[in-house]
């Protein structure tokens, strides 16, 4: 029997995320587990869900000075547009990971609700929703979902744009709204949006 197109790239992703492709790229499910579902003590994210075109962006932007990372940057280059194209689609038809039980400081969350909901317009910050949609859900290959991603992945990301380390924003948008956040904004819209669930409405 002949597999389809869309079945050989199911197999191809599989045994990337896996297996690593054997020319560099080792397998995805030692960092990003193999469910997708990620690491948040050493601030890995989940990908499982993720948008596939973002995905593939990303892997592109790892190859260049745009996401400057030691780990991907290697292991995206190893991989062809072929595999790339079919580790994003593998992840993005996983079922998104609900947002991990911890306990929760709540005028923390209550704070980065606010940012999240309403922004902070006496500092030029747009609220998180108006780009990455109602909860956060993600619009698109440009708006990530962010709900239930790891508090310390979003951190370690804002910190990333505010020196500069990541640069492939469109219109360098979050560089600027991430330079204009405090210590304390980051770490509570953190919070919130990694308490969120991609499923609320």
């Amino acid at each position: 029997m002949t597999l389809s197109p869309m079945a050989l790239a199911d197999d191809l992703g599989q045994t990337i995320v896996m297996q690593g492709n054997g020319k560099g790229a080792m397998a995805c499910s030692i960092c990003h587990g193999a469910s997708g579902a990620g690491q948040a003590q050493a601030a890995f994210p989940k990908l499982a869900g993720l948008d596939p075109e973002y995905m593939q962006k990303q892997l592109e932007d790892f190859t260049t000075a745009k996401r400057n990372n030691p780990v991907m940057s290697p292991i995206a280059k190893a991989l062809t547009k072929e595999e790339a194209v079919a580790v994003s689609s593998y992840f993005a038809q996983m079922p998104t990971p609900a947002p991990a039980s911890a306990n929760v400081d709540e005028p923390l969350i209550q704070a980065g609700k606010r940012l999240a909901e309403e922004g902070n317009w006496a500092n030029d910050i747009p609220s998180c929703f108006a780009c990455h949609g109602t909860n956060a859900n993600g619009i698109g290959a440009n708006f990530p979902a962010l709900a239930g991603q790891h508090a310390s992945y979003i951190e370690q990301q804002l910190n990333a744009w505010r020196s500069g380390q990541r640069s492939n924003d469109p219109n360098q948008l979050m560089a600027s709204v991430s330079q204009r956040l405090s210590e304390a904004e980051i770490k509570a819209v953190s919070a919130f949006l990694a308490n969120l669930s991609v499923t609320e409405h």
